[in-house]
């Protein structure tokens, strides 16, 4: 089971990002999805979620109306595109796969939105 993020990087506020979730060894379609971030010093947060079939999804107050998760089970990838950045988005992002009783987890990717 391997779960690659990418996309991360440094951006000023008010920009964009797309993070990607790469994943292998299981299959993906059948897994939800989530997006998850940890800031430094702080506790790791959900961000968003989405079904298997993409039927539903779910946002964070933090972040609705700034991020869109979505997933393509053809090529076994997860989604996050993250727009308005704010300096306080600064985090580590994760994605995660769940399905009882399986919980799989990315490396994480670092984003940093700074002037």
């Amino acid at each position: 089971v391997q779960l690659v993020e990418s996309g991360g990087g440094l951006v000023q506020p008010g920009g964009s990002l797309r993070l990607s979730c790469a994943a292998s060894g299981f299959t993906f379609s059948t897994y939800e999805m989530n997006w998850y971030r940890q800031a430094p010093g702080k506790e790791r947060e959900w961000v968003a979620s989405i079904t298997s079939d993409s039927g539903n999804t779910n946002y964070a107050g933090s972040m609705r109306g700034r991020v869109t998760i979505s997933r393509d089970n053809a090529k076994s990838t997860g989604y996050l595109q993250m727009d308005s950045l704010k300096p306080e988005d600064t985090a580590v992002y994760y994605c995660n796969l769940w399905r009882f009783p399986n919980n799989y987890w990315g490396q994480g990717t670092q984003v940093t939105i700074s002037s």
